[in-house]
């Protein structure tokens, strides 16, 4: 179960990584989107500091990940990002809510695994 936990959390870190470097370098093309999402992309553009501020919260839990390092706080700071990429895909994009899926499925896994340093929060 270690080395699952292991794969998970890099592949997660990675991909946050990736997807917060994007937000500043833009260098994955945009996928096509229906008038109602483009709409709210366009919103969220349009007011100049999420997409900046979801970037660096991608890439500083991304590095923790992957340095393995400070994982709690990294793994809480993606449940809104999770939650968030679910919604967006159930309804605005449905047919790209394989790549929410397994971020958020990665999330709960880590949690999961991670779950005796999560208990003093629920105390």
């Amino acid at each position: 179960m270690k080395t699952v936990n292991t794969v998970a959390r890099y592949f997660l870190g990675l991909a946050m990584l990736v997807f917060g470097a994007n937000k500043f370098l833009q260098f994955m093309p945009n996928p096509e989107l229906s008038e109602s999402a483009g709409n709210f992309m366009g919103a969220l553009i349009g007011s100049g500091y999420i997409f900046p501020i979801l970037g660096i919260a991608y890439i500083i839990a991304g590095l923790c990940l992957v340095l393995n390092k400070a994982v709690p706080f990294a793994l809480i700071v993606l449940v809104p990002v999770s939650i968030n990429i679910i919604a967006f895909h159930l309804t605005y994009n449905p047919e790209g809510i394989l790549f929410a899926a397994v971020v958020a499925i990665l999330n709960l896994l880590l949690i999961y695994a991670n779950w005796d340093r999560f208990k003093p929060l629920f105390k």
